[in-house]
């Protein structure tokens, strides 16, 4: 089986689409994610009662962002899709945080988009489409869930697709540096 990071993005900047890793779906406690050594996807947490994942949640391939990994990105879709699933995606925005574990702090932005097929969503283009209250549930979500596993997560800011576009790219930037010899 192919290490899944290293499949092509396929990012397509006038359209701001590029393909996604759904990781975690929408509505699970079980926090999925990406073993490279195996190919498979191992259970990487719990999450507590009555806190599931909003929205698919998973990585951009051919990417790599400060933490180590791959970039980030929450996906907006009718349904969930399922761990592993490959998904088209337009991106429309930028969580821009800071995550602080045992004193080291980095940044760990996430990335916003929206499933290419997508009904509920479809008009959609920018994250200033997507209501005050659904934006605050999200980051109030990522918070909660870095708590829970002993660490701190501070929004810096939210922006639109340019910016986001634009971590895409330095994301693919340093997945190239790391690849040459």
């Amino acid at each position: 089986m192919p290490d899944l990071t290293t499949l092509r993005n396929e990012l397509d900047e006038e359209h701001r689409t590029c393909r996604v890793i759904i990781e975690t779906p929408k509505g699970s406690r079980n926090k999925f994610s990406y073993d490279v050594e195996t190919g498979l996807f191992s259970l990487g947490g719990l999450l507590p009662e009555g806190l599931v994942f909003p929205f698919d949640f998973g990585f951009v391939p051919s990417t790599l962002g400060d933490d180590g990994d791959p970039v980030d990105i929450l996906v907006l879709m009718d349904a969930p899709t399922h761990v592993g699933c490959l998904v088209d995606v337009r991106v429309i925005g930028i969580i821009a945080a800071e995550q602080t574990e045992r004193g080291k702090k980095e940044r760990n932005d996430r990335l916003l988009g929206v499933a290419i097929h997508s009904y509920q969503h479809d008009d959609v283009e920018s994250i200033r489409d997507v209501s005050k209250v659904l934006l605050d549930q999200v980051e109030a979500f990522f918070v909660s869930y870095n708590k829970q596993r002993g660490k701190t997560f501070r929004v810096v800011a939210t922006a639109g697709p340019k910016r986001a576009i634009k971590a895409l790219k330095g994301g693919i930037r340093k997945y190239e540096k790391q690849k040459q010899p």
